[in-house]
């Protein structure tokens, strides 16, 4: 029986997606673990792996289709012994779609996918398509068995020796109800009025990839939703530039130079640490505080940017947090990260500082409780410990704390850790 293939969902966010290259063609023979295509994110390109064996029977999307939803059909896997003709009433393939104004309705399709089956405690169950099928063939409760594939999923494998039990009664179906998307990026003026207001003008449009949409969904959803207040500090830096410039002269055998943003990652690591309530994200109807201090630091990219995670950055050393920042860094430009590498953490810094910007606000990252903010390090006039007026050089913050998790008191107390700790970078290290 011809199996769909659906559009895989390769990150928690994921709603759509590009299909970038297929590596196999109509008539291959497929086994489970194969790579059968490269599918672009909003933040990476990933590789898809079959979880069924078979023949490649039809390619429903072609390679460099964009905007294709999750769970679409993305081509029909055939059985050994069935050919191109058993495919009957598959779906059409479908053409690219023209740009359009954004829409708070959802759309239905002509043919819906029967809604996965949940166990009891309302979990839902992963099971492939030619799964489903034979259990329904056999009468199979697919709540009852343990998927063998990835991440659990249960595959044709799992039930060849399995046999029919009478399933549990469902639940009553809550009324099915459209709601708005978290967030959509139609705020200001239609597309339309922008259009007419701008029509006498010259112009290139420029068209939003996957990444840009995400960004400007997201952070449209943090500012409006996230109770934001800001605190601001001045850090001297002028015993952390003389400690850095010292062991970089030590460091310089082995290869490694570190820059000011290491300590500041590193600062932010140990602050989370001695100011334990601030570690902490927000969760809908509770906080969770963590243990370890997972530090995400953006990074800027053609088009967009990354927030690569440094976890356990409190334990790790100087060196250790430079040479994994570099690495981070490095791949997220290639767009090479996996997404576990850029989800999670409980704080993260933005640092613009080598634009030459003095200060800014930087937007919470959800579910983050804080961003700290970083400008550069300028000259100015500063009264020395003697009282006297000197010159030293300065790094205005700015800490971006979300109020639902974190007052103004422990705010407070978190950056000025920050603080202690980049004024005195001996300390780091003891």
């Amino acid at each position: 029986m011809p199996t769909e293939i659906l559009m895989p969902a390769l990150s928690p966010t994921m709603e759509e997606g590009t299909l970038a290259k297929w590596h196999v063609k109509e008539g291959d023979k497929v086994s489970s673990g194969d790579i059968m295509a490269e599918i672009e994110t909003d933040k990476a390109t990933m590789e898809f792996e079959a979880v069924d064996e078979g023949i490649m029977g039809k390619i429903m999307i072609p390679e460099g289709t964009e905007g294709v939803k999750v769970n679409d059909v993305i081509a029909i896997l055939l059985e050994d012994g069935e050919n191109a003709d058993d495919i009957s009433a598959a779906p059409a393939p479908k053409a690219a779609a023209a740009p359009a104004a954004p829409v708070a309705v959802a759309e239905a399709t002509a043919t819906p996918a029967p809604a996965a089956p949940a166990k009891a405690d309302g979990a839902r169950v992963f099971a492939t398509p030619l799964a489903r099928r034979i259990a329904a063939d056999k009468g199979l409760d697919l709540t009852a068995i343990a998927g063998s594939g990835p991440h659990g999923r249960i595959v044709k494998a799992d039930l060849e020796t399995a046999t029919a039990a009478p399933k549990a009664a469902p639940a009553a179906a809550p009324a099915a109800k459209a709601e708005a998307p978290a967030a959509t990026m139609a705020s200001g003026p239609s597309t339309d009025a922008v259009l007419k207001t701008y029509a006498d003008r010259p112009f290139t449009e420029v068209k939003l990839d996957g990444m840009r949409k995400t960004i400007a969904a997201r952070l449209t959803e943090a500012k409006q939703s996230v109770p934001h207040f800001y605190l601001r500090r001045d850090i001297n830096l002028d015993a952390l530039m003389k400690f850095r410039a010292q062991l970089n002269k030590q460091l310089e055998p082995r290869g490694v130079k570190l820059s000011v943003n290491d300590f500041i990652i590193k600062a932010c690591a140990l602050a989370l640490q001695q100011v334990p309530a601030a570690n902490a994200v927000w969760a809908g109807d509770r906080t969770l505080q963590f243990d370890k201090s997972d530090v995400a630091v953006a990074v800027a990219i053609e088009g967009g940017l990354f927030t690569p995670v440094l976890r356990d950055a409190e334990m790790k050393s100087l060196s250790a947090l430079s040479a994994e920042m570099k690495d981070l860094a490095t791949r997220a430009r290639d767009r090479k990260l996996a997404p576990h590498e850029y989800q999670g953490g409980s704080f993260a810094i933005s640092n613009l500082g080598m634009f030459g910007i003095d200060n800014f606000d930087a937007i919470i990252n959800p579910p983050h409780a804080a961003i700290l903010a970083v400008g550069a390090g300028v000259k100015k006039p500063i009264v020395g410990a003697d009282g006297e007026l000197t010159v030293g050089t300065v790094m205005s913050t700015t800490l971006s704390v979300d109020h639902r998790v974190i007052d103004g008191a422990l705010g407070a107390n978190l950056l000025n850790a920050i603080k202690d700790n980049l004024e005195n970078p001996l300390t780091m290290l003891a």
